[in-house]
């Protein structure tokens, strides 16, 4: 009901169109929160690119500290129970 007496209602003719458009500085406002938003968008991907980046390094190097620590408990020739003692670590108080 409030919708079609919207409708059939006719614009007000009186008003000057010069006066309602949003004018130099309208257009200059919105250029410049455009320009802001695309700053900042650029902004969040590189941080969003450096964060995944970090996530790949640090996930390399705890492959790696792992792959280490299976290398040094397989390949190690006796274990730290050795009979010949070839299982003391290196740099421990012994050395």
């Amino acid at each position: 009901m409030f919708f079609a007496v919207l409708e059939t209602t006719p614009p007000a003719s009186n008003v000057d169109e010069d006066l309602v458009t949003p004018g130099v500085w309208g257009f200059v406002i919105t250029f410049l929160m455009i320009v802001a938003v695309v700053l900042i968008i650029i902004d969040m991907v590189r941080r969003i690119r450096r964060v995944n980046y970090r996530a790949e390094v640090r996930a390399e190097l705890e492959a790696e500290r792992a792959a280490g620590e299976q290398g040094r408990d397989a390949g190690a020739p006796g274990g730290p129970d050795a009979p010949d003692g070839s299982g003391a670590s290196p740099g421990g108080p012994g050395s």
